[in-house]
Parts: structure tokens; C-alpha cells; sequence
């Protein structure tokens, strides 16, 4: 008789380290509620603009179904090129430092592989979006975070940052505007953060796919800072800005080095982006400016509705200035982020995220997302507000 098979014992040790996700939970309880109103999910509510659809479309009907090179099609990476280059005076080779990704995050997947050797730490500050530190761990490397803080707007501070700095720090995984905070990082700030990247010599993985979310100012691109281009892997794609989630479509920039790296781990699991949401993404940066725009300013009525429904029901909340998440104060209710989220779901059938999810820092905060109907946003916020005054 043949041994009994046990196949845990199969699984990787790292895979019995990683925690699922904890958005994911809130989906899964919402899925047991019915009449939920939803301000966990960071998709927008926009259907994809219809001339980027149509493209989509008459690429089918020209029979464009086939492979595309392992860096994507060069028209893309060529429209990538320019609009960096329009945008923030950055520029990049289309030919070999222009990588498309199905996705931010196989853009990040790939990012942190390409760098990391067993032991190297990655720094993550934090609240951050849940996937930096388990990509951190697949990768063999060691996520060290840093607590960015309500008092300085959820910013990092160079001074919290070198001081975790070790002679085993190999990057720094940044994103601004920030999921879940909705912080941003003018260019003064931006320029400390530069300093202690050079001083120790330690890459920057720049996560920008919010750039275009930006209601004060202007975004600041990390690698257009003075010396910043050849040590930034910046990741960017068309989920947020074009409302294109589904499409799977992003990219990375960097140095040919690192970038013939990433497309290593792409060629052997991914071979290629989709051609068809190529060729989406593709006139999405021809012509989609003009329906992006109309889209971030409905997004900024919604952010000053939130933040002011928020702010009035008495959950402080300071003012994002990017993405589209608020991350109001649950602290002064006695409540644990936990504890306010699951009752507020079950009594009143509002989803939102605990800022736990994003790590400690994060305790005490609620991931409010506004990528939904203002309608939907005012019915939630006079439940929040039923739920707060039966507390």
C-alpha cells in the first residue's frame, strides 16, 4: 500500500507566512449583506470611455489577435515615450527601458524580483496598499516598514527613513498619490526622500499609477528629480486615470538594465500584455485626455462631499489631495478600525476597509473610497452617521 499523501507539506514555507488580503474579506462579507452600499472598492465607477472601446473593438475586427513582442508594441511603448517626455521632461528609450505589464501589479511583481537577492530589504512605509510587503516576501526579500503619520498628512519623512535604513537595504517602495491615504508629496518633499536615496545608494520603486488623481498642484514624477532617473523603477498604468481596470494594463520605466531583468520574469510566466488592451491603451494616450479630465473633476466633487460628510458626522478626516480615498479617524468612538467596520457593515450596510489592512500604521482609520456615485456616497454617509449617533 502506497504512503498517505499530505499535500501541505508541499507548500512553501513562505506561503504559511503571507496573510490573505484583508479588502478581500470585506468583499466576501458584503457578498452576505443585501442592500450593501460599497465605499471598499478602489475601481472606478466609470464605464471605459467609449472611443477606447471602439478602438478595441476594430482591432478585433481586424483580426488582431496574435502575440505581441515580450515589451509590448512599440507604438505603445513609442506614445509612452512622448507622453513622459511631454508631461515631466523624463525620457525614456521605447526600445529597451519601456516595459507593458499586464497590470500595476505584475509590474511590481516584477520590479522587486528583478532587484532582490535573498535577504535584501525592501522598505515599505506604511499605510500601504496590501500587496508591497507579500511581493516583498516571494521575492526571498526581508519588507522592513516605516509609519508615516496623520500629523505630517501620511508623508514620509526623510529622517523616519534613514533611520531604517541598514547596510541589507536594497529599495524603497513609494506611492504618491497613496492608497489608502490619499496623501501626495510636493516636489520639496520629494527632493529630501531624493537625498537619502543617493547618500545610500538604495533603489526607489515608485508606484505613480494615481499620478493623473492629483487635485493640488502638480504630481511630482520621482524619477524627474535631479539624479533620480537611473536609480527609479517607476511604475505607472491606465486602471485609475482611463477607468480601464479590467484591461489589465500598465507599464514600467527604468534603466535597460533593470528593465531586460523584469522582462526576463515577463517572458518565462507572462509572455506578453494582451494585444487588444494594447491597442486600447494605446489610443487611450492619444486621444483620452480630454475624458480622463472630465472624470478626475467629477472625482474632486466627490472627494470634497466625503471629507465633508465625513468631517461633519464627526470622524476627523484631513484632506486628501490625491487617488480617490478618504481616511477618516475612527479613534475618538472607542471602536477599533476592525470593530467599527464589521458593525458599520452589518448594522448600517456600509463597506468600508479597516486601516489595519494596510498595515499598523493604519490603526484607528477607515479606507473610505469615493469611485462611486455621489448619490451613493450621500446614502452612505447618512448611515455612517445613523451608526455613529447609536453608538
Amino acid at each position: 500500500m502506497r504512503k498517505t499523501c499530505r499535500p501541505s507539506r508541499f507548500v512553501a514555507d513562505v506561503m504559511k507566512r503571507v496573510p490573505p488580503s484583508g479588502i478581500r474579506r470585506y468583499f466576501d462579507l458584503a457578498s452576505e449583506v443585501d442592500d450593501v452600499i460599497s465605499l471598499g472598492v478602489g475601481e472606478p465607477d466609470f464605464v471605459t470611455p467609449w472611443h477606447i472601446r471602439e478602438a478595441c473593438i476594430h482591432s478585433l475586427e481586424c483580426g488582431e489577435t496574435s502575440y505581441t513582442s515580450n515589451y509590448g508594441l512599440i507604438e505603445l511603448r513609442e506614445e509612452i515615450s512622448r507622453f513622459f517626455s511631454d508631461k515631466f521632461s523624463t525620457c525614456y528609450d521605447p526600445k529597451s527601458e519601456i516595459l507593458v505589464t499586464s497590470g500595476v501589479s505584475e509590474a511590481l511583481d516584477l520590479a522587486i524580483r528583478a532587484i532582490t537577492n535573498p535577504g535584501d530589504e525592501i522598505i515599505v512605509p506604511q499605510p500601504s496598499y496590501v500587496a508591497y510587503i507579500p511581493s516583498v516576501m516571494f521575492a526571498g526579500g526581508v519588507a522592513v516598514p516605516v509609519d508615516t503619520c496623520l500629523e505630517n498628512e501620511f508623508k514620509l519623512n526623510a529622517e523616519d527613513l534613514e533611520a531604517v535604513i541598514t547596510n541589507k537595504t536594497k529599495a524603497l517602495i513609494l506611492n504618491y498619490p497613496n492608497n489608502p491615504t490619499g496623501a501626495t508629496m510636493g516636489k520639496k518633499d520629494m527632493e529630501a526622500i531624493a537625498d537619502v536615496a543617493a547618500e545610500h545608494d538604495i533603489m526607489v520603486i515608485s508606484d505613480e499609477v494615481y499620478d493623473c488623481l492629483t487635485y493640488h498642484g502638480k504630481h511630482t514624477c520621482f524619477a524627474s528629480l535631479d539624479g533620480m532617473r537611473d536609480r527609479t523603477i517607476l511604475l505607472n498604468g491606465f486602471s485609475k486615470a482611463y477607468a480601464m481596470t479590467g484591461f489589465r494594463m500598465a507599464y514600467a520605466l527604468a534603466p535597460r538594465e533593470v528593465i531586460s531583468s523584469m522582462m526576463l520574469i515577463h517572458q518565462y510566466s507572462m509572455l506578453c500584455a494582451p494585444i487588444i488592451a494594447q491597442i486600447g491603451a494605446i489610443e487611450a494616450l492619444r486621444n483620452g485626455t480630454h475624458e480622463m479630465e472630465k472624470m478626475v473633476r467629477d472625482y474632486d466633487r466627490r472627494r470634497h462631499l466625503i471629507v465633508g460628510g465625513l468631517n461633519k458626522i464627526g470622524l476627523d478626516c484631513f484632506e486628501p489631495r490625491g487617488a480617490f480615498y478618504a481616511f477618516p479617524s475612527v479613534q475618538h468612538t472607542g471602536l477599533t478600525s476592525e470593530e467599527f467596520a464589521e458593525k458599520l457593515l452589518f448594522e448600517q450596510k456600509v463597506v468600508t476597509i479597516p486601516g489595519t489592512v494596510f498595515g499598523k500604521a493604519g490603526d484607528g482609520f477607515l479606507r473610505c473610497s469615493y469611485a462611486t456615485s455621489r448619490e451613493e456616497i450621500e446614502k452612505a454617509l447618512a448611515r455612517i452617521e445613523a451608526f455613529v449617533d447609536g453608538l
